[in-house]
């Protein structure tokens, strides 16, 4: 779901970054009133789960491959706010450090990841929590129910401004300049994909890690799961709340992280200009045209962006052993900048005190 650069316009791109403009600014204002320095400090694992779990890609029907986000996640443990401040920190360290999703398109990739998934999380989770919360098996359905919906969503609206391109953007004999899909062919390609694969993986992930944390550290929990200061009490009958078992589960994900190099193929709509060029042609459509501009350089080609770790392990014909290696030093890597970098933001706000503000908000 990462969109590249090149695959929507510049109109497109300026549009979706300066509709994030009012979300960045209202989630910031939010955060930095509603989280203390402990929790501030919580949103950078936070965001290194969702760092993670984008690594785990797993084969979707039709030979591509997709990922979890963890943006639901997020916005079950701390809300949807502090949920769109941390996969847009994980995002534009994606594209910045390992070229995964456009700078251009930072804005378009926030609003699908970072907007759209925890917000749309958020909601379906409170509604369906607060009539199943008092079965033992309410809030788990409710999460899972909850990242589902939220990623199928950031599917259509990545789907949608896909399609909308081949309509808007042609050079003067009708060849699509930019993605050369029609909405005829993202919607199900993007879509169908996530509904039966990806989607699940996103609401199980959630499920499971947030039941993880509710049991281990339940006072981190400020999110519509905390529900009436239920998790609170739990965390205050414990003496002291351990991020320990985090920590821990944090780890293990990035020692697993090269599960991800076993799915083949590439996402839908991440290929480069030939790989396009490809899938235009295997599509079987005779109305279908290549783009005739996805390899038009920009100058975001010119910043020192791309997966160095990648081009390394490809430069040195490394095996499976060596690509693993480089991809769980990716994973160190993004885990670490994630978790100092939060950790030092923590240090601007307020110590304690805003537990009850962020619950009731």
């Amino acid at each position: 779901m990462h969109i590249p650069d090149n695959y929507l316009s510049p109109q497109t791109d300026a549009v979706m970054a300066v509709a994030m403009v009012p979300v960045w600014v209202h989630c910031i204002k939010k955060v930095r009133a509603t989280l203390d320095r402990e929790h501030m400090a919580f949103l950078g694992i936070c965001a290194a789960f969702s760092f993670l779990l984008m690594m785990f890609n797993v084969p979707l029907p039709g030979g591509t491959t997709g990922h979890a986000v963890g943006g639901a996640l997020i916005a079950l443990l701390l809300g949807p706010e502090a949920a769109a401040i941390a996969v847009s920190v994980a995002l534009a360290l994606q594209a910045l450090l390992f070229g995964d999703g456009g700078v251009l398109s930072f804005g378009a990739n926030c609003f699908n990841m970072a907007f759209v998934l925890p917000f749309v999380a958020a909601i379906v989770f409170r509604a369906l929590n607060s009539r199943l919360h008092d079965k033992s098996w309410g809030t788990s359905v409710s999460a899972i129910v909850s990242g589902w919906v939220g990623l199928c969503l950031a599917a259509l609206c990545a789907a949608i401004e896909f399609g909308i391109q081949p309509m808007l953007f042609t050079n003067a004999s009708g060849a699509p300049l930019y993605c050369p899909f029609p909405l005829s062919v993202a919607i199900p390609a993007m879509l169908i994909p996530h509904m039966l694969v990806a989607g699940v993986i996103e609401g199980v992930a959630t499920a499971a890690i947030y039941g993880f944390i509710k049991k281990t550290a339940p006072s981190i929990i400020v999110g519509p799961g905390a529900i009436d200061g239920q998790l609170a009490a739990e965390g205050a009958a414990v003496k002291k709340t351990s991020l320990v078992p985090t920590l821990i589960l944090v780890a293990v994900l990035v020692v697993a992280t090269p599960l991800g190099l076993l799915a083949t193929g590439d996402a839908w709509g991440e290929w480069d200009a030939e790989g396009a060029a490809t899938a235009v042609q295997e599509a079987g459509d005779d109305s279908l045209q290549a783009s005739v501009g996805l390899d038009t350089p920009t100058f975001a080609d010119a910043l020192p962006t791309g997966d160095y770790l990648q081009a390394y392990s490809e430069e040195q014909g490394l095996g499976f052993a060596g690509q693993a290696a480089m991809y769980i030093l990716s994973g160190v890597i993004g885990v670490a900048v994630l978790t100092i970098a939060f950790r030092l933001i923590s240090l601007t706000v307020k110590e304690s005190g805003a537990h009850g503000n962020s619950r009731a908000a």
